[in-house]
């Protein structure tokens, strides 16, 4: 499938940061053809590469989303509310037909999409009317992203809303290593309305006008505006010189409205979304583990990643914000669970910042951790480099040193974490038994023989193998899997087309890909030049794209 074109022409291009980035970085790329879109996301209008309807990425995400399940009878449906609150104009404009009638012949495309709105939609359609904006507005992600929250475009958009960097925090939207608040569905979505009514206060209340500079910029719509003037054409968004991309910008957004407002006149059936909520938002209160979060909630790791899709790592931020969404079925069990975790429970790792002279072996030593964790953790050989950083799976419980038995124990490794009360019927065996080492070397460590008498209450030294399973007294310590975000779903596939004076270097620097990998992606050889306008398949994980930050 391909991605609407416009998400390689991102608007706001307003913004002076992000017109300094695209000077020094790639000064055409904002609305350069040679950017093709993301094929893995989704849309139709694209004619440059075939529709794919087997994505991965997209399968995905789909995998998690409600399925059509019977519809309880006398249960208000989301189209119907959306419909009865269009407002937008130029329905009978001839390029909304020609969209309408794309959208009419996939009508598996039209379910794809309903089953990935299905829980973000009632959520959006809510902040739209709180705002007393057109119901129209909340299809706009249909255009966008085709309602997949890990949609990534070559220009560097991302999510249902497609925001780029510097806009998104000019409306408040985090980007850091740990979290992308463009993919964060909640707040992003509060965003990009608020954008759209700027907007449409900047041009005269004109909604048509407040989307075509949603996509191409302000900048771009106010010149087509200015030369009309001259020409003593209208103003209007019909009537203006604008690109190619931004004209059929608009007729998109019409055309899914025209078949959502009567899809029976197409021989289309939506499927019935419920009107009501599929999430709610539980606060957190500080960082927490995203595997063990799903635990608490009942579902799958991916599942929640599916309604959580700005993190970009193992857990939530450090810094905030500190919720989640779960589903509303979930949430109680989650908040009931969530409140008998205490702080060392919530997080089981680490972020190291690699330093120069650093070694795999003295950072496991640092952390007490295994250099095979550290590197099956972070997917990596025994090469690290300065700068970048890794993340050291930990032990749930921090260990303490304690004082030994009447002062006669044998000095300890520094390896020793365990203390262990004895326990009524305990026998030295049976402890060595339980904690795999022998009796021997309880003995050793705390200065005993081995026919001494040892009574319950007594405290225990001792040092086993597998000592960063066992915390207080023993107790083994529970460790969540550290998983990371589902990769089918942060991998996007993107077509680039290549430009004078690119190289595999830098475009694999831009892209944050192996040079090797595009090679073997697209069957170069090493001695194979690129040439203008030759168009390279292209890999790209989305949450890499600030781990750098």
């Amino acid at each position: 499938m391909t991605q609407p074109v416009e998400l390689s022409y991102r608007k706001k291009t307003h913004l002076l940061p992000f017109l300094l980035i695209l000077a020094v970085c790639s000064p055409s790329w904002a609305k350069d053809k040679s950017l093709i879109d993301d094929e893995s996301s989704v849309a139709p209008w694209v004619k440059l590469t075939p529709l794919n309807t087997g994505s991965d990425a997209a399968s995905a995400f789909d995998e998690f989303q409600p399925k059509d399940e019977e519809f309880v009878q006398g249960t208000k449906n989301i189209w119907d509310r959306l419909r009865s609150s269009f407002q937008l104009s130029g329905y009978e404009q001839a390029k909304v037909e020609a969209q309408l009638n794309w959208y009419r012949k996939h009508p598996n495309y039209i379910n794809r999409v309903a089953n990935r709105a299905t829980p973000f939609l009632h959520y959006i359609l809510e902040e739209v009317e709180k705002r007393n904006m057109p119901a129209e507005i909340a299809l706009l992600p249909v255009v966008e992203s085709a309602f997949q929250p890990f949609a990534y475009s070559p220009g560097s958009a991302a999510g249902l809303w497609q925001f780029i960097a510097p806009t998104g925090k000019q409306y408040g939207l985090k980007l850091n290593w740990w979290y992308d608040g463009r993919r964060d569905v909640y707040l992003a979505t509060q965003a990009a309305l608020e954008f759209l009514i700027d907007l449409h206060d900047q041009f005269d209340n004109d909604w048509l006008l407040a989307l075509a500079a949603y996509n191409s910029g302000q900048g771009t719509v106010r010149k087509a505006i200015r030369k009309n003037l001259q020409a003593g054409r209208p103003t209007d968004f019909w009537s203006l010189k604008l690109p190619r991309e931004t004209r059929d910008y608009v007729p998109k957004l019409l055309g899914i409205a025209a078949l959502v407002d009567d899809p029976a006149s197409y021989n289309i059936k939506l499927k019935p979304i419920p009107d009501k909520p599929y999430f709610t938002r539980v606060p957190t209160k500080t960082q927490l583990d995203l595997a063990l979060a799903a635990d608490l909630a009942g579902m799958k790791v991916q599942e929640l990643y599916s309604l959580n899709p700005a993190f970009n790592r193992w857990a939530t931020a450090p810094e905030g914000p500190h919720y989640l969404l779960i589903p509303i079925n979930r949430a109680q069990q989650f908040q009931r669970n969530l409140v008998t975790l205490n702080t060392q429970q919530r997080v089981q790792w680490k972020r190291h910042k690699i330093q120069a002279g650093d070694t795999l072996s003295s950072i496991a030593a640092k952390y007490n951790a295994s250099v095979e964790a550290i590197e099956k953790t972070n997917n990596i050989g025994a090469q690290i480099r300065s700068g970048d950083s890794l993340v050291i799976p930990i032990a749930a419980k921090k260990f303490q040193r304690f004082g030994t038995r009447a002062g006669q124990h044998m000095a300890l490794s520094k390896r020793s974490k365990v203390k262990y009360k004895v326990q009524t019927g305990d026998t030295l065996l049976a402890i060595a038994n339980k904690f795999d080492v022998t009796v021997r070397d309880i003995t050793k460590w705390n200065g005993v023989l081995p026919d001494d008498t040892i009574v319950p209450g007594e405290t225990l030294l001792l040092r086993p193998n597998n000592y960063s399973m066992y915390g207080q007294n023993g107790a083994p310590i529970q460790r969540t899997k550290i998983v990371a975000p589902p990769s089918k779903a942060t991998k996007r596939k993107i077509k680039y087309r290549v430009k004078s004076g690119d190289s595999l270097s830098r475009i694999s620097q831009v892209f944050r890909v192996n040079i090797k990998d595009v090679r073997k992606w697209n069957s170069l050889s090493g001695t194979d030049y690129l040439q203008p306008g030759q168009n390279l398949t292209l890999f790209v994980d989305v949450t890499r794209f600030s781990e750098k930050i």
